[in-house]
C-alpha cells in the first residue's frame, strides 16, 4: 500500500503539467519529485528484500517478457 501511495504523490505533481512543462520542473519541484522517487524506490527494495526476490533479475525477466509480447516493428 505504501508503494501505490508514494507512486501517486508522483503522480500528484505532474496531474496538471504539460509534457514540455513536466520535463522542464524547476528546481525545488524536481528535488521534491525525487524524493517521492526515493520513497517508492526503497518501499520496493525492503519489499523485494522481505519476499527474497532479486528487482534486477525480476525487471530483466520482465523486459524479456515484454520484447516478446510487443515485438519493435520497424518501417511502418
Amino acid at each position: 500500500m505504501s508503494v501505490a501511495i508514494e507512486a501517486a504523490e508522483i503522480m500528484e505533481r505532474f496531474q496538471w503539467l504539460t509534457p514540455d512543462e513536466s520535463a522542464a520542473l524547476p528546481e525545488p519541484q524536481r528535488a521534491a519529485v525525487a524524493h517521492e522517487i526515493a520513497d517508492v524506490l526503497l518501499y520496493l527494495v525492503r519489499l523485494a528484500d522481505v519476499l527474497d526476490i532479486d528487482p534486477v533479475q525480476a525487471a530483466l525477466y520482465k523486459m524479456a517478457i515484454n520484447a516478446r509480447k510487443y515485438p519493435v516493428v520497424r518501417g511502418i
